[in-house]
């Protein structure tokens, strides 16, 4: 059996019964026939959380005639207590409400994909021609069974996007390349090693080399890096960049090549390869990587785009 919710109003779909209760809240309502006989128009939940926020369910017994719904039993979600809330908020939820069907021991719910927005001037949504009364009021249906019903309702709070980022490509990509030629490598006895400065579209950039290698590459590889210098960059912008660092075969076109695509910024300026070529292979006399001791770091790369944070 379904509830019929064909309210062109709200355009909120009816589907079939589910054995699992409504997973935010259920509402029972016991000797539901005084509530009109008492002239009570609308009965009020305590108050429950979902979402990080404060619901009550309100149900109107003979329909909401505010909102059409005479004729009908009525149902409405409220957010309360909003006094904690900022000024200007706003509360985005998909909500769905439910009754059970005490003959097929079941909960029919509406299935709702629809955004429901909750502020100031707004503080409660619902379906005001829910379920005809004399539907609902008749025991063979199984919504009113020894004069108790159960109403139900799941709240899927939205949250609202308070980061992201806004991507501009370049027309024309930047296209940048650098050389480094390193003498006397047997010698080099350092850790870490730089290139002098160069400039790349209008920034600074240098290679960093690990003649010994770096973390997984250490004692194993040679290790490449090409780096940001930060103070060329806008604050809170970072670089998209196609990168392509090479050790280069000097007899040959055999070259140890590793390319990437990563974005450059602040936090994270420096991308590479911790074993761009291994150091057995470098050091081979017939590898023509070590020619008179000298090896030829070579950096290409593409800037593509600038990323700067929000979206308008």
């Amino acid at each position: 059996m379904e509830i019929k919710t064909a309210d062109p109003l709200f355009h909120v779909k009816s589907m079939k019964g589910r054995k699992a209760p409504p997973s935010h809240y259920s509402f029972k309502i016991m000797s539901f026939s005084w509530l009109s006989k008492a002239s009570i128009q609308k009965c009020a939940s305590e108050e429950f959380e979902a979402g990080g926020y404060k619901w009550s369910l309100s149900i109107y017994p003979t329909g909401n005639t505010k909102g059409g719904g005479q004729g009908h039993v009525s149902i409405y979600l409220v957010l309360i207590d909003s006094s904690s809330l900022p000024v200007d908020w706003e509360v985005n939820a998909v909500v769905n409400f439910s009754a059970y069907n005490f003959i097929d021991d079941e909960y029919v719910i509406t299935q709702d994909t629809n955004v429901r927005r909750f502020h100031v001037l707004k503080t409660e949504w619902g379906i005001a021609k829910f379920v005809d009364i004399d539907t609902f009021n008749d025991p063979s249906n199984g919504y009113l069974m020894d004069d108790t019903c159960v109403f139900g309702v799941e709240v899927f709070v939205v949250k609202t996007m308070d980061k992201g980022d806004c991507l501009s490509m370049f027309h024309g990509p930047i296209t940048c390349s650098h050389s480094w030629k390193l003498n006397r490598f047997s010698f080099a006895n350092l850790d870490e090693y730089e290139s002098e400065s160069f400039v790349g579209g209008n920034y600074k950039w240098k290679l960093l080399l690990y003649p010994n290698g770096h973390a997984e590459g250490k004692g194993n590889s040679v290790s490449l890096f090409l780096t940001l210098e930060v103070s060329s960059l806008p604050p809170n912008t970072k670089l998209v960049v196609d990168c392509t660092l090479r050790t280069k075969e000097q007899i040959g076109a055999n070259h140890a090549q590793t390319r990437f695509c990563r974005k450059f910024g602040s936090s994270s300026c420096t991308w590479g390869s911790r074993q761009l070529v291994a150091l057995a292979k470098l050091k081979d006399p017939n590898s023509g990587f070590l020619v008179d001791d000298t090896c030829i770091f070579e950096a290409e790369f593409i800037i593509l785009g600038l990323m700067t944070p929000g979206i308008d």
